[in-house]
């Protein structure tokens, strides 16, 4: 007879590094996670944070989220289709559909229920989801439990795309799903191309803009804004906000005829539980702070050109890009967790990538910028960055 957990008895490897003193994972803060945190009661500088605009601790976001606790408690208790709809979780929606320049906005608990609540709501048997190779995790598990058939092209590789659309049947609903910046090297989808290519073949678009809102755009509205597409060119845009609105939770923004729909069909939204009060007040001020935020903006893209041109003189490979993702590419897994642990004796935080996340001889460490970070920050990151590298061998 099978053992079901026979898997679970046999899954050693956090053990193995564990032992080694290089388990990367579940590591304990003591402090908000701003530009600089404690572990361990050790001041660290935060490279592994997606608190992009660093708005967690801003005064006017705590505020806004303790008077919502005020109001209206810790929670609804109930989905938004039942008793959990509060005036607040109205005003985040609207409030975002303007931002957008969207006429209508779905706002879910978390943002990974955003893409399996889409996907599995405007997707049928008959029709065909085509996904980048290198989309997130929630866009992979929406295809998964979604009736469409998937077919997946090479990452950012509009010709693979056309390919891929001109093989399908022409009168078969198609949904095209890209992220606008992917989520561990930090690189833009080239969405004009994309976008161009999927309307041809009749493709409705949507983008997963999770790690580009408040980031990229004029004033923080995302990738499609940062290329210069127009509203009609991309039909649904989501994201979540537990990135640059420091908060929890995800949205999607389209027609209101599409919005209607997923709020009456979208079993993520419609059997969970929604967003607390203080979460849904923090959206609401963040998205006010991000659309003020140029000076904001303006002081992440300076520190991210001080951060990156350290990297690269210092002798690391890293992949360009204009989010505020800088990955430092290792290409093994043992040195990738050295480097990792070194940094954090030292006092700078990363995130370590390996298999299945990225490809075996690809591991990296995910380092990102927060526009509060000081340049005396960035430099002593870099300092130490280069140090641990250079007795790692990593760099010469």
């Amino acid at each position: 007879m099978k053992n079901i957990f026979t898997k679970a008895e046999k899954f050693t490897e956090p053990q193995k590094f564990k032992k080694l003193g290089l388990y990367p994972y579940f590591v304990q803060f003591s402090a908000t996670i701003g530009s600089r945190t404690s572990i361990q009661g050790k001041e660290t500088i935060m490279l592994g944070s997606n608190n992009y605009m660093g708005l967690t601790s801003h005064p006017e976001m705590l505020k806004a989220a303790k008077n919502a606790i005020d109001q209206f408690g810790t929670g609804c208790t109930g989905s938004r289709l039942l008793n959990g709809t509060l005036d607040l979780h109205n005003e985040m929606e609207e409030k975002l559909s303007k931002f957008l320049e969207y006429d209508d906005t779905i706002a879910f608990s978390t943002g990974f229920q955003v893409n399996i609540g889409i996907i599995g709501a405007l997707t049928t048997k008959k029709d065909y989801v085509i996904s980048d190779e290198k989309n997130h995790a929630s866009i992979i598990d929406g295809c998964r439990l979604s009736k469409a058939k998937t077919i997946v092209y090479k990452h950012n590789d509009p010709q693979d795309l056309e390919k891929k659309l001109r093989e399908l049947p022409k009168e078969a609903g198609k949904l095209l799903i890209t992220e606008g910046v992917f989520s561990i090297e930090g690189d833009l989808a080239p969405l004009k191309e994309i976008t161009e290519i999927a309307h041809q073949y009749n493709a409705k678009v949507m983008i997963d803009d999770a790690h580009a809102t408040g980031v990229l755009g004029e004033h923080g509205e995302g990738t499609p804004n940062h290329l210069g597409l127009k509203k009609d060119d991309v039909d649904i845009l989501s994201g979540t906000f537990s990135k640059s609105f420091a908060s929890i939770g995800g949205f999607a923004s389209a027609s209101e005829e599409v919005i209607n729909y997923l709020k009456h069909t979208a079993r993520s939204f419609l059997f969970s539980a929604s967003m607390p009060p203080a979460s849904c007040a923090s959206v609401i001020k963040a998205t006010e702070l991000i659309k003020n935020g140029d000076d904001m903006r303006e002081n992440l893209r300076n520190l991210l050109k001080r951060y990156r041109k350290g990297l690269v003189d210092a002798g690391f490979n890293t992949v360009y890009s204009e989010s505020a993702i800088v990955p430092i590419i290792v290409g093994e897994q043992v040195k990738n967790f050295q480097l990792w642990r070194g940094l954090l004796d030292n006092g700078v935080y990363t995130n370590p990538y390996m298999i299945p996340a990225v490809p075996i001889g690809h591991e990296l460490l995910r380092s990102s910028i927060i526009a509060t970070h000081s340049k005396r920050d960035i430099d002593e990151a870099l300092e130490i960055i280069e140090n641990v590298g250079r007795s790692l061998k990593i760099i010469s």
